[in-house]
């Protein structure tokens, strides 16, 4: 090579060099231009501990794409796809006695390309007795209980218009609004539930529920006080929405809730009346007896709200807010996070009360009002049910049982661990404490807690931490507590 490229002058030399280089560069010489795709799956290691030798746990993972198995010991699942899986375990039973899981639920995110974690354990299954703590008296009818993300305080709705506050474990004397000259408590008619928008801590904004004095539903946006996080700002409000409820002064519904998608649901009645006289329920081109999905995220005095996508009559067939229709009074309702459920408790006409229980993004669900009330066809033998969701659980309406469902919330608190998982509801007549687990498509474990003379359950409330109330008729809230 020495003696070739003597040949050459310099500077055609390095002119020779700089091109061999060049051709050995395009040739790919240099490096890959194309790097090697990265991971597209992840693995969940879950861990079962507690268990004496020969016995099986009992832990189902559910995921993306209907990805479903039950594990007996730890395991490490492999090739996941990316999003949230949920881990949803049951108590097992050894010759000594059963054996309860803690937690019974959670919910673990899987990336690609990472393995993430879980575990569950397994002790000897001990009596929880549940009792309330009063934690605040002379109410004037508190209809609803809640709090704003990260707040140790409780908000307290009177239903004759008053919101008020419970901070360090003292119910403070100036309410944080009061609405009063704007509503009526004649029927059922009055302030009925309030929510905090998911950025609360940041905006101010909180949502209300309530009738006005044409007896119409209001929903309405408000901020909290520049200068006083106790007290709102009475020049704030925004009116979202109002829908017509001409003809009866029952059956609003009542309930606003941010679900997990961030869009701001409302469940309304059908308009009152035995047997919904117009049909509401069933007619997607009206309000009444639905539940809403609004997207309040950007909402102004021009664009009270925008429909979100996904609104199963948004492009045509009816109002593009439904959500779900088919609904008598959903007096209150609930979502579960870490299942993706979302628990409807349906007020009955004179026969059965329900709680139906779908996933939290199925939309255009059919709850079967007034074809159907609970499991049976409505003053008929017999029914069309295709396309109807029936009820999780139902009571009949009677002495013995109660007249209406009160709807509180699956419990995830950390108080009770034990109670993990289940949903816990009651009667306004009755007034016990029930609850019961749903998994798999089945409602099972049915259990009354023993709770007694705490007058008409008007309500449940769930604070920042998740641990649940109950509101009664007496003007008192309680807290439910570990006996």
């Amino acid at each position: 090579m020495r003696h070739i490229l003597s040949r050459f002058p310099r500077p055609w030399l390095a002119l020779l060099l700089a091109c061999c280089l060049a051709l050995l560069a395009g040739c790919g010489g240099g490096g890959d231009d194309d790097p090697a795709p990265g991971p597209t799956t992840g693995s969940l290691t879950v861990s079962i501990g507690g268990l004496p030798a020969g016995v099986a746990g009992a832990v189902t993972v559910t995921g993306p794409a209907s990805y479903s198995k039950t594990l007996t010991a730890s395991a490490t699942l492999t090739d996941l796809a990316p999003g949230a899986y949920t881990l949803n375990a049951a108590s097992v039973t050894q010759g000594t006695g059963p054996l309860a899981p803690t937690p019974v639920t959670q919910q673990v995110q899987v990336n690609a390309g990472a393995t993430a974690s879980a575990s569950v354990l397994y002790a000897a299954a001990t009596t929880l007795t549940l009792g309330l703590q009063e934690v605040a008296s002379g109410l004037s009818v508190p209809i609803f209980l809640t709090a704003p993300p990260g707040d140790s305080r409780l908000f307290i709705l009177e239903r004759a218009g008053r919101i008020r506050v419970v901070q360090n474990g003292t119910l403070l004397a100036t309410p944080f609004l009061d609405i009063s000259t704007l509503t009526t408590t004649s029927g059922e008619r009055g302030l009925l539930s309030m929510a905090f928008h998911p950025q609360y801590a940041s905006n101010g904004y909180f949502f209300l529920y309530y009738t006005n004095l044409a007896g119409d539903i209001v929903i309405e946006r408000r901020q909290v006080s520049a200068g006083n996080a106790n007290m709102a700002d009475p020049l704030s409000a925004l009116t979202i929405l109002t829908i017509p409820h001409p003809t009866f002064s029952n059956h609003y519904g009542g309930l606003l809730s941010f679900g997990p998608d961030g869009y701001l649901y409302a469940g309304t009645g059908d308009g009152g009346g035995a047997g919904d006289p117009p049909r509401n329920a069933q007619n997607t081109n009206v309000l009444l007896g639905k539940l809403l999905r609004l997207d309040v995220s950007a909402s102004s005095a021009a664009q009270p709200y925008a429909i979100p996508p996904g609104n199963p009559f948004a492009t045509a067939g009816g109002r593009p807010e439904i959500w779900a229709y088919g609904l008598r009074n959903p007096w209150r309702y609930a979502f579960d996070l870490p299942a993706q459920l979302l628990y409807i408790a349906d007020v009955g006409q004179a026969n059965l009360e329900e709680v139906d229980v779908r996933p939290v993004g199925q939309a255009g669900n059919n709850y079967g009002w007034n074809i159907m009330e609970g499991t049976q066809c409505y003053n008929s033998t017999s029914c069309n049910q295709a396309g109807l969701v029936l009820p999780a659980i139902e009571y009949g309406n009677n002495a013995a049982n109660g007249c209406s469902i009160t709807g509180g919330y699956v419990y995830r608190g950390t108080a009770l661990p034990e109670l993990a998982g289940q949903y816990l509801y009651s009667d306004y007549c009755s007034a016990w404490l029930k609850s019961f687990s749903y998994s798999n498509g089945t409602a099972s474990a049915v259990k009354d807690w023993g709770i007694t003379n705490v007058g008409n359950i008007l309500s449940f409330g769930q604070n920042a931490q998740n641990e649940l109330y109950m509101l009664s008729g007496t003007g008192k809230v309680y807290k439910i507590v570990r006996k």
